[in-house]
């Protein structure tokens, strides 16, 4: 029996993982799929968006959500069970998708494949890392030791590596390709200097591609064949060097929900949420909110200050109509003063 081919895609918060998930599945052209979702939070964002995108390709009930904790750190408690109980579906599939957590160290999750439970039926066919061109070029974070001794420099208080660097760092470790999204967002100029930076910390052989809005050909992206965790050992990351390879926490991360009533209109809302953002240096925040007046939801996701929302489906019969927002951050996040300001945006 052939091993059924796995898609890791990882990348940092708020680069686009969902979106290009969303577009693989839309034209899958016929290909039967399994998606596995890691989301750092309680709400469950990521697959409230990717539900009956890709229609028969990839049901709701092929849709394993892994809520709330880490992929990396419960690969014995989550990971294996999970995939054990795909993998034992009279139904089988012809390709598994894992959306990763941003906040997720790739190599952990790469080496269980390794386990004896699932190594004889299932490989990774590519890790892909998917990298923000824009807030690259804005220097929201570190990728190379340039960059940290440039800044190093200007602040004194920057004088080790940051948990955003070096989370970033180690997603480029692990990738065999990279997708640089958003990059109609940035000059010409600005990409060729990003690319650069970004092969300078790749490992040889490690492709970069372009993308838009998450839309890659599938054939670019699914069918690589390259057996990823059989040379796992060629890609250390920052981290496994420094501890071993023991498991990483995530105290320098801190994450919450926040549940809104109704609001009493679509811009007030999201000017609110920019305020808050840039107030409090808030990392990511998405999720979905109920706008008076209007018979659809609002689709909602922030990556710094840039706030992108849209209209994705009208609330359906029964369904609670309320705001319900993710907010992520680096530890400690003020809860009160976050909420209270989101808070301002009700009806």
């Amino acid at each position: 029996m052939s091993k059924i081919p796995t898609t890791v895609i990882t990348g940092f918060l708020g680069a686009g993982k969902t979106t290009l998930v969303r577009h693989l599945l839309s034209h899958a052209k016929g290909k039967r799929i399994a998606l596995i979702i890691n989301e750092f939070g309680d709400i469950g964002v990521d697959k409230a968006v990717l539900a009956g995108c890709g229609d028969e390709t990839c049901r709701e009930e092929d849709m394993v959500e892994l809520a709330n904790g880490c992929i990396c750190c419960t690969v014995a408690e989550d990971f294996i069970p999970t995939m054990t109980q795909l993998l034992d579906r009279p139904d089988t599939f012809d390709h598994i998708i894992i959306e990763t957590s941003g906040l997720a160290l790739p190599q952990p999750l790469i080496r269980a494949f390794n386990w004896p439970e699932i190594k004889s039926r299932v490989t990774v066919d590519a890790v892909v890392t998917v990298a923000d061109a824009a807030a690259l070029a804005e220097g929201r974070f570190a990728s190379n030791e340039a960059a940290v001794d440039a800044q190093r420099q200007a602040d004194a208080m920057l004088d080790h590596e940051t948990p955003l660097g070096e989370l970033f760092e180690d997603q480029l470790t692990a990738a065999d390709l990279i997708v640089l999204n958003k990059t109609d967002l940035v000059t010409a100029e600005q990409l060729a200097s990003i690319e650069a930076v970004l092969r300078a910390e790749l490992r040889p052989g490690t492709g970069i591609i372009h993308a838009q809005n998450g839309h890659v050909d599938l054939g670019a992206l699914l069918g690589l064949g390259l057996s990823t965790e059989d040379n796992i050992e060629q890609r250390q990351s920052h981290h496994e060097l420094e501890h071993d390879g023991e498991g990483h926490e995530h105290d320098d991360f801190d994450s919450f929900s926040i549940r809104l009533p109704k609001v009493s209109g679509k811009d007030q809302l999201l000017a609110t949420i920019e305020s808050t953002i840039r107030t409090h240096d808030v990392l990511r925040l998405k999720g979905f909110a109920a706008i008076d007046g209007s018979p659809a939801r609002l689709s909602i996701q922030a990556v710094g200050p840039r706030v992108t929302a849209y209209f994705d489906r009208p609330w359906a019969d029964g369904e609670t109509r309320e705001t319900a927002l993710v907010v992520i951050g680096e530890q400690p996040l003020d809860h009160a003063a976050i909420t209270a300001s989101l808070n301002g945006a009700a009806a």
